[in-house]
């Protein structure tokens, strides 16, 4: 990703926009407090508290649910709306049930259950008959997480209403390629194996959502090494 775009979103960023997050805290990544933190930072704790989950451990249950639980909601809100709550909940039960036969790390966690939420929330449109609105994604306000990097400017300014605004506004593939690998935290191949493509196919995908992004800010374009990033594996 270039600087200038998440620069731009940066500047877009008012006062305003930093006093909208929820005051209930949920608009806080993982509970974390106000900085935005990379999802896969989490990774070693998520994976021994699912180990513990797995042995029938419900505290350690809980601490998997607050880990995965904020970035999968602002990604099923971006597919179904004001009713990604209730997708989620019906996708939770799915997850506890089926908790016994998860194997994996934490990374395969997330991109377990992001496959579960994507399913419910698939399901749950074809009962509504409707296709996904990605640009529901400006119904909500999080921070999202990043690493000491290009990624940290994303993730930050990515917390606007603006910002979802304009994420919302992309092509379906685009706007699920660059939710997952930004919100969900997923790398390339996890990103595809939840949409069922090729890890090229996910990696093309959000170059070419944060091209039409730049180009809506009227900055720089999208480098060559920003499409390798995007689509690298962990």
């Amino acid at each position: 990703m270039t600087v200038g775009v998440w620069a731009a979103f940066g500047r877009a960023r008012t006062g305003r926009e930093r006093g909208a997050r929820r005051s209930d805290g949920r608009g806080q990544f993982l509970g974390h407090g106000r900085e935005p933190r990379r999802a896969q930072a989490y990774d070693g704790e998520l994976g021994a508290a699912v180990a513990r989950a797995q042995k029938g451990d419900e505290a350690a249950f809980a601490v998997a649910y607050r880990l995965v639980q904020p970035g999968l909601l602002a990604y099923v809100r971006g597919l179904v709306g004001d009713d990604a709550e209730d997708v989620m909940s019906d996708a939770w039960l799915e997850i506890a049930r089926d908790l016994g036969r998860f194997k994996g790390d934490g990374a395969g966690f997330r991109g377990w259950t992001a496959t579960i939420a994507r399913h419910r929330a698939l399901d749950h449109l074809r009962r509504q008959r409707v296709r996904p609105r990605p640009s529901a994604l400006e119904q909500d306000v999080l921070d999202l997480p990043g690493p000491q990097s290009t990624h940290d400017q994303a993730m930050e300014a990515m917390s606007t209403e603006y910002a979802l605004e304009l994420v919302g506004g992309l092509p379906r593939d685009q706007a699920e390629a660059v939710l997952l690998r930004v919100v969900v935290g997923l790398d390339g191949p996890a990103a595809a194996r939840v949409l069922g493509k090729r890890p090229g196919a996910v990696r093309t995908a959000a170059y070419r959502g944060l091209k039409r992004l730049a180009k809506q800010l009227g900055v720089e374009s999208v480098t060559d090494e920003a499409s390798q990033t995007l689509g690298e594996s962990k």
